[in-house]
């Protein structure tokens, strides 16, 4: 159990507990605890009830209910509010945007009890009536509700990863004579996936097996809650198909017929003169021609990166110290740390004020004059205002080494204006990054809408790089974008976005993302010393 689960029950409790009416004090407890859950800087399960009632904004009763949980795999008072509530009811609080106090007057003014209902009332207009709705609100229900619809039943690909690779170990016990491999979207690291496809050369009744379990309606297979499907193939033809299915159908088209009975796949391509292609790359009909021309495929790797880009620390919303994430970089490897903590408008994520600004470059300044392998750089996450100005004035903006400049407020301009925000941003002189993009979250958030290509090009034309954000939940920028910003020079800046020293390992997803869209290192901000990325921030100051 992650403390991303556990953070994820008491939110649930403390919804259902305003969904019901209950004392809005206590309501109000669990929900910030959750928050801070979620801050908590190691495994909850490894904690005793004392260590996690001490740990700020959580407090003696949310860590009873933690401990309860940990201990008997349930929360009782959970159970009791769940005993009350429509199952449907419960899945409408996981709507983004649908609060317990719209669920509670969609279901108790409209008598509406699952998503499907709540679906069906939207193309009614039945919404419009209800008092504190009206048709923007409907419209925007209906859209989430449609994004909410498309995305069931996927999952990040950082959570099941770990599940995968557990699952062919368990199959390769249970027929030791057998070969598993995964294939398909999991094996092509697809930012999201939506089932496990394990590829083996011999008959299995996996059904029979005490470590899945069917899905009641469909009889679909799962393990650990994830669709898996088991493709047997034969013995002489397994390299081949483990070959087709670790590809897209767009670069399969490209490379053309197939060359039956290869042993592996690095014969298959060798055999023919053509450069490999690492299975996450086996996307576009550009990947297919450079490698049947036999052109080189150097992609980027861990191993190159030098530096860590985009993150926080206590100064705004982090959970480690400017020191504690200074040492973790630096023992992970890594030579600098761009400190981006946020600025003075995210007043939800304690944003820098100017005086606060000077005292953490007062302490970065003292960190590196006591650490001569390895250096601080002074940034920041700039909120873009709603008119594209960064949230600092000039004499403050001039004092930062890396700025990257970020949305995150008002996400529901229209296409032309979030553009023209951008741009005006970008083409601010301090901007050196431009931080996710889009703003939106995979399976939970559409993002605002963008021209990917104006933005792009503003980003060549002034010197910015692009970030992508390598959270799991983010993925921003999209991976079909890159080839186009290394078209135009573009450099782009794999970012963890940490909030703890533990997120630093988000990196590692954003390099299959990054390796996806074909990115090398000369194209990889980070792969950049200390000295050569503060002189490439100040080509245009």
């Amino acid at each position: 159990m992650t403390n991303k689960d556990i953070a994820g029950k008491i939110k649930l409790l403390a919804d259902l507990m305003e969904l019901h009416g209950e004392n809005a004090f206590k309501v109000k407890n669990y929900a910030n605890s959750y928050l801070n859950i979620r801050k908590y800087p190691k495994n909850l399960t490894e904690s005793t009830e004392i260590e996690i009632a001490a740990f700020p904004g959580i407090g003696k009763s949310v860590a009873a209910k933690i401990t309860e949980l940990i201990q008997t795999g349930k929360i009782d008072e959970l159970d009791l509010w769940l005993g009350k509530t429509p199952e449907g009811v419960v899945e409408m609080l996981k709507i983004k945007g649908l609060g317990p106090k719209k669920v509670k007057a969609l279901w108790e003014g409209l008598q509406l009890e699952d998503v499907a209902e709540l679906y069906q009332a939207c193309i009614e207009n039945r919404l419009i009536a209800l008092k504190g709705f009206g048709e923007k609100t409907q419209l925007d229900i209906q859209e989430k509700l449609q994004f909410y619809f498309n995305n069931k039943g996927k999952f990040h690909f950082a959570s099941v990863e770990e599940i995968a690779t557990e699952l062919i170990q368990r199959l390769q016990g249970a027929f030791p004579s057998l070969c598993f491999e995964l294939c398909g979207e999991i094996r092509r690291k697809m930012p999201v996936v939506s089932s496990i496809e394990v590829l083996t050369n011999g008959p299995i009744q996996a059904q029979d097996l005490d470590f899945f379990s069917l899905e009641e309606e469909s009889g679909q297979l799962l393990f650990k809650e994830i669709a898996v499907d088991i493709i047997t193939v034969a013995e002489n033809t397994f390299e081949q198909e483990w070959y087709q299915r670790s590809s897209s159908v767009e670069f399969l088209e490209e490379m053309g017929p197939i060359k039956e009975g290869f042993i592996s796949e690095l014969d298959y391509f060798s055999d023919q003169h053509f450069t490999y292609v690492p299975p996450e790359y086996r996307e576009t009909k550009a990947a297919a021609i450079k490698s049947k021309t036999g052109t080189s495929i150097q992609l980027i790797t861990h191993t190159d990166l030098k530096g860590v880009i985009h993150n926080h620390c206590t100064y705004s919303d982090g959970v480690n110290s400017l020191s504690e994430m200074a040492k973790e970089a630096q023992k992970l490897g890594y030579s600098y740390l761009v400190i981006s903590d946020h600025s003075q408008s995210a007043f939800y994520a304690n944003g820098l004020s100017e005086n606060k600004v000077r005292e953490q470059w007062l302490e970065i300044d003292q960190i590196n004059g006591n650490n001569l392998d390895f250096t601080i750089v002074k940034g920041i996450e700039s909120d873009i205002l709603n008119d594209g100005r960064l949230d600092y004035p000039d004499d403050v903006l001039k004092g930062f080494e890396i700025i990257i400049a970020s949305i995150h407020s008002n996400l529901r301009m229209d296409k032309l204006k979030a553009t023209d925000r951008l741009i005006k941003a970008i083409e601010n002189p301090f901007t050196n990054i431009l931080g996710h993009p889009t703003g939106r979250l995979l399976l939970g958030r559409k993002g605002y809408e963008i021209d990917h290509h104006k933005v792009i090009d503003a980003c060549s034309a002034n010197n910015v790089a692009i970030e992508l954000n390598a959270n799991p939940l983010r993925m921003d920028l999209d991976w079909t974008f890159i080839p186009y910003a290394l078209e135009k020079g573009v450099k782009i800046a794999i970012s963890p976005d940490a909030h703890s020293v533990s997120q630093y390992q988000f990196v590692k997803f954003g390099l299959n993302t990054a390796r996806k869209g074909g990115l090398e290192a000369s194209n990889c901000l980070n792969c950049m010393s200390v000295e050569e990325l503060l002189a490439w921030a100040n080509i245009k100051n």
